[in-house]
């Protein structure tokens, strides 16, 4: 029996973007001693010689540690989102951007592996790839990219924002839950529609000998708790290359644009314009992300550049999913998207 929400949402992570826009319970301010930790907890790090991946205990930032276990609990069980600002940038290299982004990613939870190439940290930047190309992923296109939930149920995805593109690339916020809200005021028949499963395409990452495309609702419940799964509707589009009884339907494909409609909407949306050094992270079950197409400058270190981490919690700590995504959850408590053996 699948659990569908009836009633409206009205838990913190059910929030409309414009009334929190000002919100300071989502943006973090680093503290002087913050920054300082930082700094030590890097010299650390680069004294020893230690390499990504590291754990936690090896990036010491004792005070900073129990207020950034507060920011994820906002994440996990407030408002689903954190803005933590004020790394320094321009006193860092890039390899130690990734060293401090790191170690605080270690301190919230586990990063698992983003792709079949075993990426733990991953770079958002523009690969010169497009969404036609049935085997991208939109972090490697400069793309626009509608509201969608990354590909695993991770708790956590993470950002940092090495460099700014030269023009465009906003990033857009919004609850599913505020979505899910309108969407049973307005059109309940279609949101039945997307608790049902939808045939997905891995777009390449699947694992060594596995089915290429998987199925998955776009929304599912469970004690009372909404958890979405809204894939990049690309990912649907390109499954017909491999059977053409995997297409949409078209009740499937009218739900789909409802719900982007919606999530579109301004009186609706949450937007976050990157500074370089800034750390974003979302709540990867309750809100959704966009982005804007984007121009980049011509020098290849001058591109827009984003690192990125999908990181699971303490089980104590983690959100409770529906048995038909056991699946796709089980991908996350073991390690996440399997590297592919030709990808070695």
């Amino acid at each position: 029996m699948v659990e569908i929400i009836r009633d409206k949402i009205t838990s913190t992570d059910a929030w409309v973007g414009p009334e929190i826009q000002n919100d300071e319970r989502w943006l973090y301010e680093l503290t002087d001693g913050d920054v300082a930790e930082l700094d030590s907890a890097l010299e650390a790090i680069k004294s020893a010689g230690t390499e990504i991946p590291f754990a936690s205990d090896l990036f010491p930032i004792p005070d900073f540690a129990s207020r950034l276990d507060k920011l994820v609990s906002r994440v996990s069980d407030g408002l689903g989102v954190i803005l933590i600002r004020g790394v320094p940038r321009e006193r860092y290299t890039n390899e130690e951007c990734a060293l401090i982004y790191w170690g605080v990613g270690a301190h919230m939870g586990r990063p698992v592996s983003q792709n079949a190439r075993g990426h733990l940290l991953g770079h958002v930047t523009d690969e010169g790839k497009t969404l036609d190309d049935p085997n991208a992923r939109g972090y490697q296109t400069r793309n626009k990219l509608d509201f969608h939930c990354d590909q695993l149920p991770v708790d956590l995805l993470g950002l940092f924002c090495l460099r700014k593109s030269k023009s465009g690339g906003a990033s857009f916020l919004v609850s599913a839950p505020t979505v899910h809200n309108v969407m049973r005021a307005e059109r309940p028949d279609l949101l039945n529609v997307l608790y049902q499963p939808f045939h997905v395409d891995w777009r390449g990452d699947h694992p060594d000998g596995a089915q290429p495309w998987y199925d998955c609702p776009m929304l599912s419940a469970h004690n009372g708790r909404l958890a979405a799964r809204v894939t990049n509707r690309s990912f649907m589009e390109s499954v017909v290359r491999y059977d053409d009884d995997l297409a949409l339907s078209d009740v499937q494909r009218e739900a789909l644009d409802v719900f982007q409609e919606i999530s579109n909407r301004e009186e609706l949306r949450l937007q976050m314009n990157f500074q370089e050094g800034d750390m974003q992270f979302i709540n990867n079950h309750t809100v959704l992300h966009a982005r804007e197409a984007y121009e980049d400058y011509d020098e290849p270190e001058r591109k827009r550049h984003l690192l990125r981490m999908w990181i699971a919690l303490e089980d104590e700590r983690r959100r409770a999913l529906a048995p038909i995504l056991a699946e796709r959850d089980a991908f996350v408590r073991q390690g996440g998207i399997p590297k592919q053996a030709r990808a070695a």
